[in-house]
């Protein structure tokens, strides 16, 4: 009868731990010297999960709103093959060939009387797998960002609007991105003539009836710019941003300004008496709006192509400490203004930034 009893008890102890209430049981006391997160990292490995922890496991598919942004995750996007000759569609599939995964956001670059969105871009966004184009167009080229608040510019925002309502889906559109490095004492060129011109030219578009522009405010985001007094002069108001984008940069040769993990990519500051660094700023002040990282890159050191390397496997690692972020978009270029950020620009990176591209981070459907 005893062992009877003790058999049952056995057969009892085995079905509860299929079930999992010893592994519960035994993370109550974990083992000496191990986390308890150790311990169930080990107890995970010496048991056979069940058709429906592996359901459990399969990543969250996650969309987008209106406004673009996604209900979960983040979108991964790149302005592929900058300062170059190539068209946007070749560039953008030498970028997703090498890096192994299909952007979200195709970023290009325009300015004045150009005509855009132009076909190749067209083409590029409306392959069987969709992507986001994301325009960057300098509303008052030739002319200055209060002529444009004035209405100088109303002809060419209307023959712009009635484009990009015959655009095929919704669009990003960043007005006259990295206002702070033109911004002038004088001239037409002050910071709230800026944010003259941006208020000027969203509200034109939406009385010309674009519905499908999605506004993004796209800084500098450097340090002793967003310590000017003129700074905050260039927000032109929430009803007219959507999204709020920074375009900093890392060097990944160590010892000066802009060598850094991704935290200091995107919230660096030298003295927080002075500068809390962007993002803390833009979530204090404006913490209602998405962010994103309109450009980003990090400057090859041939010298030691590890710390290139270095850099990319910091930002998965820290990127769920800037949760207002919503979007990372590389800027891929071999002869950007000081340097080369291709990803490829030696194995080492390439090797780190592939396996940031396969991230579950960017598990977007558009």
């Amino acid at each position: 009868m005893r062992r009877r009893k003790m058999t049952l008890v056995a057969a009892l102890v085995l079905a509860l731990a299929g079930s999992g209430a010893i592994a519960s049981a035994t993370l109550r006391e974990p083992v000496a010297g191990l986390s308890e997160a150790d311990a169930r990292q080990g107890l995970q490995r010496r048991t056979e999960p069940t058709a429906v922890a592996k359901t459990e496991a399969r990543p969250k598919r996650c969309a987008v709103d209106p406004k673009l942004v996604p209900t979960c995750g983040l979108l991964w996007g790149v302005a592929p093959g900058a300062f170059t000759d190539l068209s946007s569609g070749q560039a953008l599939a030498n970028f997703e060939r090498t890096t192994g995964r299909p952007a979200d956001i195709l970023h290009s670059y325009h300015r004045g009387d150009e005509v855009f969105p132009t076909r190749d871009e067209i083409a590029a966004v409306q392959q069987q797998r969709k992507r986001i184009l994301f325009a960057n167009w300098k509303v008052a080229w030739g002319t200055t960002w209060a002529d444009v608040a004035a209405g100088g510019a109303d002809a060419r925002i209307d023959r712009a609007a009635a484009r990009f309502k015959a655009f095929p889906g919704t669009m990003f559109l960043a007005l006259h991105h990295e206002p702070e490095n033109d911004v002038r004492s004088g001239g037409g060129m002050t910071a709230r003539d800026y944010a003259a011109m941006y208020r000027h030219t969203v509200q034109r578009l939406r009385a010309d009836g674009v519905r499908n522009v999605v506004f993004v405010l796209v800084y500098m985001a450097y340090q002793p710019w967003c310590e000017q007094s003129w700074f905050e002069d260039l927000y032109p108001g929430d009803d007219v941003v959507d999204w709020i984008g920074m375009d900093p940069y890392l060097f990944a040769k160590p010892g000066g300004y802009g060598f850094g993990d991704f935290a200091y990519l995107v919230n660096h500051t030298s003295n927080p008496a002075k500068w809390p660094g962007f993002y803390s700023w833009a979530t204090k002040e404006h913490g209602s709006k998405p962010l994103m990282v309109a450009e980003w890159g990090v400057y090859e050191h041939a010298a030691d192509p590890a710390r290139k390397a270095w850099i990319y496997s910091t930002v998965a690692q820290q990127i769920g400490r800037f949760p207002a972020i919503r979007a990372l978009v590389y800027f891929d270029s071999p002869n950007a203004p000081k340097g080369d950020t291709r990803p490829d620009s030696s194995q080492p990176a390439l090797g780190e930034f592939k396996k940031l591209a396969e991230s579950q981070l960017f598990n977007v459907t558009l």
